[in-house]
């Protein structure tokens, strides 16, 4: 396969309202969620960790778009504005509620370590899916890599668009943005990992398979009848003897 080459897609600009939070714990959390905030932390460059509230409403929204995982997020704070990246997330359990979001200080001297998603183009025009009716199957849907914030990018685009039945795309073919790096977790040494493949459709072996299974069920029924005709059972039933005189 061709080298691919990773766009530089730049991380698109979010900004989140925050004010200071003076109370913690669990029931004056609890206190603050019903109230529609949302209890956050942020961290990092060399300064103390900070307690504040989001509004419920605006980080929910924000972080039903995937671009804002993986970007630089001016979070403005009664005292000034700072450049974030978004780290955790707390859901709670089985109802659509953000319960804490811890949020990293960023310096634009400073690498980044993030998970970036991999968009897919060209699927519905691989000639293996296209022409040959295989099935595309996606073996990573993100990178682990390092770059400085200004080349934090949105996401890596993968072009599929020419694979072919039993063919595909492996880690050493991407060629990512410029200024942006695979960690070293994310490459080992002699590892090529697939991304992307396109292997042929099971539908074949499926109808062999009930073919050879209508097949077995006739020869069972042959034998069955062949052995279930049988001779006349002799009733050993003697004429009746004449009553004496």
């Amino acid at each position: 396969m061709a080298e691919q080459e990773g766009e530089d897609k730049m991380s698109a600009n979010f900004e989140l309202n925050a004010t200071t939070r003076e109370v913690k714990g669990t029931t004056a959390s609890r206190k603050l969620r019903r109230s529609g905030q949302v209890p956050a932390v942020v961290y990092g460059a060399g300064k103390k960790n900070q307690r504040l509230l989001l509004d419920s409403n605006e980080i929910s929204y924000s972080l039903g778009i995937q671009a804002f995982h993986s970007a630089i997020v001016s979070l403005n704070t009664e005292s000034g504005a700072e450049q974030v990246i978004l780290r955790e997330v707390q859901m709670h359990p089985y109802r659509p509620l953000v319960m804490h979001v811890d949020f990293q200080r960023v310096k634009a001297t400073e690498k980044l370590h993030m998970n970036v998603p991999l968009h897919f183009d060209g699927a519905d025009d691989a000639p293996g899916v296209k022409v040959d009716g295989g099935i595309l199957s996606y073996l990573m849907t993100e990178f682990d890599i390092t770059c400085l914030p200004k080349d934090l990018p949105e996401y890596i685009a993968i072009d599929v668009s020419n694979l072919g039945i039993n063919e595909s795309i492996h880690l050493s073919e991407v060629t990512l943005p410029e200024g942006v790096e695979f960690t070293a977790t994310a490459v080992h040494e002699g590892d090529d990992p697939t991304i992307a493949t396109i292997t042929p459709p099971k539908i074949i072996e499926e109808e062999e398979v009930v073919e050879e299974g209508e097949e077995a069920l006739g020869e069972e029924a042959e034998d069955a009848g062949e052995e279930g005709v049988a001779e006349p059972a002799d009733s050993g039933t003697q004429p009746a003897e004449s009553p004496a005189d």
